[in-house]
């Protein structure tokens, strides 16, 4: 027996069965359009050949590592008897073989506090794993790994001697290495040549802030090695934007597209981290061809990164590169400290991807021999990855959420005390501008800057503006503080005697809010200041006297000198002392949504930046602790009895809960519009004539209903489009009017905005008139022979009926049009020629 066919080979045997029959029956050139090719002598059978084996390897790329390193001693180890770094590195060296790892490539920040020493032997014990094993690698410096990170301090301004990288990770170490060529004069910059699949690969590495001196040495070091295809890698190169997707360019990633990128054709793949997300962008170089430029940042996720990495699955055969983020800490956590967090790998838009590329033609301008590697021997990496990872593992499900279709599409929770939105308000907000607290009662207001300590703010320092919001915030405006610095500020304030003012939040809380500095914000004049605040004064507590924040507000959320999210709160015990949660590095110009969960059930609080709770949390809290007829603000710190240290950038809709809740609650949370019900309909047939249909069911509060008619038959059109809103009860009634005969089908659909949900198929018919004739004639026949007026167009008279015939008196009219006629004649004809034979019952079939 034959083996089943595959899809591709039963077309290849289709088509040639068509052909054979096409030239049998001697059908020309001229009908067909083209001539059908004969098969090309010499190809090798399909069977032949495996078309899953190609030539392949894979590229490992580690992200920021810095929260690895940091927290390796104290956290990771105690909670999981791993560290997450380690683990990367040991998978890497255990799997080299398995999926052909030629080499790795650290995109930096590889500690948190270059001058901890600690955190540099948890990097160097996990580096060794791939020394140990032989597995070749690239590494270089983040802004954390430098002792002076500041943007106008280069590579070539440091104090080497003093550099702890240099220390850590000198170029005698990267030299034990057979893949390293050399570095600049600094020790910082180093290139690599590593061989995969019988073809060279260059590989530099740039430190943060490289120098016009670096970059002509990059530049240099490519001139030296003129056929080496070369992948850059670099700590900044690409960022991304608040949607957590599109792509963002920045002035030092630029500087290197001019200096460095676009004018060597040889580089046609960058890496980098820093920037927190997952983000790509393909740009053409000065030889017109594509650059792909990858970011790869995980440190603000789940426990600083979950151990999540990159595979670039290289297949030099198809031409593309297909890309994977993979945890191998996740799989060999202990199942009982799984959360819904720990997910083996990420499939977002730029976790999991293919990008195309003929290796041949595009590294043909400067490695003309550059082939589909040595052999075609490799089943598909990516898959054996996959398969190597989920190998006995058994994890939850994920977390997962979309863009919101409007301002309506979000989750209403239990026990909300207050929740400010800015959508509609657009503009400066003077004293005229009330921000609603949706829930009722506790509005928000901007205080008069004459009546502050604020020295030169104005009006226009505070705008509500719609242009910049967080992706998943379905509030479509923020208010925006600029100018704001210690002395500077303003605020907006709830009124004295709002409710809110006096919210018993000790049975727990939950405080969120979607924040973002402004990209000029610096420590000096923006650092540990506040973003929202409960106002009062702590020394009127049970609080212990203390040499810091002893006359500060009772609850405050806030950014620190070193950009880190600071949650500071007196619990309903304030003897206790204070309390407080850290989150990382937070980029500037860059929105956060941030939740604060106070569980007393756990005595805990936690912070959540975009959905991943923070590595320093508070302990033995419970609760909060308040000053009576304190209101809450917006934009400013208050201590000391007055406003003061105002918050440069932005914030967007902000909510208080009296409980703890969980992400499956928070506002980056989509509403449940998949219950719709239809609960009247019309009659599967209306009488003829009835213009109006009514339909009726239940849905979600708020939400469009429309009548989506089916896109694949052809409808009477309704002169009005039917739309609706489900009430307040739940109800909704859709009404379908300007109907006319014929058949109306299609969907129910509901929707917020642009996000649809649940739709119901719904079809019924207008009945035609009985009472119209099917024709003008007043008999029975097909006309009366007179052709009228139209008769030079061919159209059929009109009349009482009788026997058709020509207006000659001729050969009768039957009904085929002439040019059907002469098709029909001259495929007979072709038919006859290439010897075919057609009985008459066959050709009355086929007419």
């Amino acid at each position: 027996m034959h083996p089943p066919l595959s899809s591709a080979r039963r077309s290849r045997k289709l088509l040639a069965r068509c052909s054979a029959f096409a030239v049998a029956a001697g059908l020309t050139a001229g009908m067909l359009g083209a001539a059908v090719a004969p098969a090309t002598a010499g190809v090798t059978p399909a069977s032949a050949v495996d078309p899953d084996l190609a030539s392949r390897f894979t590229l490992a790329v580690l992200p920021d590592t810095q929260f690895y390193s940091r927290y390796s001693a104290d956290q990771f180890m105690p909670r999981y008897g791993t560290d997450p770094f380690a683990t990367q590195t040991q998978w890497i060296a255990d799997n080299a073989e398995a999926l052909d790892i030629p080499f790795t490539v650290h995109v930096g920040d590889v500690v948190d506090r270059a001058g901890v020493e600690a955190e540099w032997q948890a990097a160097d014990s996990a580096m060794r794993n791939l020394e140990d094993a032989g597995a070749p690698y690239s590494i270089l410096t983040g802004n954390h790994d430098v002792l002076d990170s500041s943007d106008d301090v280069y590579d070539i301004d440091y104090d080497l001697a003093s550099e702890p990288f240099l220390a850590w990770f000198g170029t005698d170490r990267a030299a034990q290495s057979e893949t390293y060529g050399g570095s600049d004069p600094t020790g910082l910059n180093r290139y690599y040549v590593f061989e995969a699949e019988g073809q060279e690969f260059m590989v530099i590495s740039l430190a943060w802030r490289a120098s016009d001196a670096t970059l002509d040495w990059a530049n240099q070091v490519i001139a030296e090695h003129p056929t080496l295809p070369v992948i850059l890698s670099s700590h900044e190169v690409l960022n991304v934007e608040a949607d957590a997707e599109t792509p963002r360019e920045t002035e030092y990633g630029l500087r290197l597209w001019d200096r460095l990128i676009a004018p060597n054709d040889q580089i046609f793949l960058t890496f980098n981290g820093h920037f927190h997300g997952a983000s790509r962008l393909t740009k053409i170089n000065d030889a017109g061809h594509e650059v792909h430029e990858v970011l790869i940042d995980y440190q603000m996720a789940y426990e600083g990164g979950n151990g999540h990495l990159g595979l670039l699955e290289f297949d030099l055969t198809n031409g593309r590169i297909s890309a994977q983020t993979a945890s191998p800490w996740v799989v060999s956590k202990p199942q009982e400290t799984l959360t819904s967090y720990d997910q083996p790998f990420l499939e977002g838009t730029h976790q999991q991807y293919t990008v195309d590329i003929d290796f041949s033609e595009r590294f043909s301008g400067f490695a003309p021999g550059f082939g589909e590697g040595a052999t075609a021997d490799e089943p598909s990496l990516t898959q054996t990855a996959r398969e190597i990872l989920l190998d006995g593992f058994e994890g939850p499900e994920p977390i997962s959420t979309e863009h919101p279709g409007d301002e309506r599409d979000y989750i209403e929770a239990e026990g909300t005390v207050a929740h400010w939105r800015f959508n509609g308000l657009d503009g400066v907000v003077d004293a005229d501008v009330v921000v609603p607290d949706v829930v009722g009662g506790n509005d928000l207001r901007r205080v008069d800057p004459a009546l502050t300590n604020a020295e030169d703010a104005e009006w226009s320092d505070v705008t509500i503006e719609s242009t910049d919001v967080h992706g998943f915030s379905a509030d479509s405006a923020a208010v925006c503080f600029d100018n704001a610095s210690a002395s500077r500020f303003s605020y907006l304030t709830t009124s004295a005697d709002a409710a809110v003012n006096d919210v018993d939040l000790n049975e727990g809380y939950t405080i969120e809010t979607f924040i973002k500095m402004d990209a000029d914000w610096t420590a000096d004049q923006n650092g540990w200041s506040k973003a929202i605040v409960r106002t009062g004064n702590r020394s009127w507590t049970d609080m212990p006297p203390s040499q810091w924040d002893y006359t500060a507000s009772p609850t405050a959320l806030g950014i620190s000198n070193l950009r880190e999210f600071q949650f500071t709160s007196l619990s309903a015990d304030a003897a206790k002392g204070d309390r407080v949660n850290w989150s990382g590095e937070i980029m500037t110009d860059s929105w956060s949504h941030v939740a604060v969960v106070n569980d007393p059930a756990s005595s805990t609080t936690t912070m959540y930046v975009d959905g991943a709770p923070v590595l320093r949390n508070a302990t033995d809290t419970a609760g909060m602790t308040w000053n009576e007829g304190m209101p809450w603000i917006l934009g400013s710190d208050w201590s000391d009895d007055a406003a003061r240290n105002g918050w440069h950038g932005c914030i967007g809709e902000t909510r208080i809960i009296d409980r703890a809740t969980t992400p499956d609650e928070w506002l980056t949370q989509r509403a449940d519009i998949s219950a719709l019900q239809i609960t009247a309909s019309p009659e599967e047939t209306l009488p003829a004539g009835t213009e109006t249909a009514t339909f009726s069911g239940t849905g979600f509060p708020g939400a469009d209903i429309r009548f989506a008619p089916s896109s694949t038959q052809a409808v009477a059109a309704a002169a009005a489009p039917a739309a609706g809103t489900v009430e307040a009860d739940g109800t909704w009634t859709l009404s379908m009017s300007g109907l006319t005969a014929g058949t109306q089908e299609g969907e129910i659909v509901q929707a917020l905005g642009a996000r649809t949900g649940a739709s119901l198929p719904v079809a019924f018919r207008v009945a035609e008139d009985s009472t119209q004739p099917p024709g003008d004639g007043d008999g029975d026949g097909g006309g009366n022979g007179d052709p009228g007026d139209d008769a030079d167009d061919g159209a059929p008279g009109a009349g009482s009926g009788g026997e058709a015939s020509s207006p000659d008196g001729d050969l009768a009219t039957t009904g085929l049009d002439q040019s059907v006629w002469l098709m029909l004649v001259a495929i007979a004809g072709a038919l006859l020629v290439g010897g075919s034979a057609l009985t008459v019952r066959s050709l009355v079939r086929r007419r």
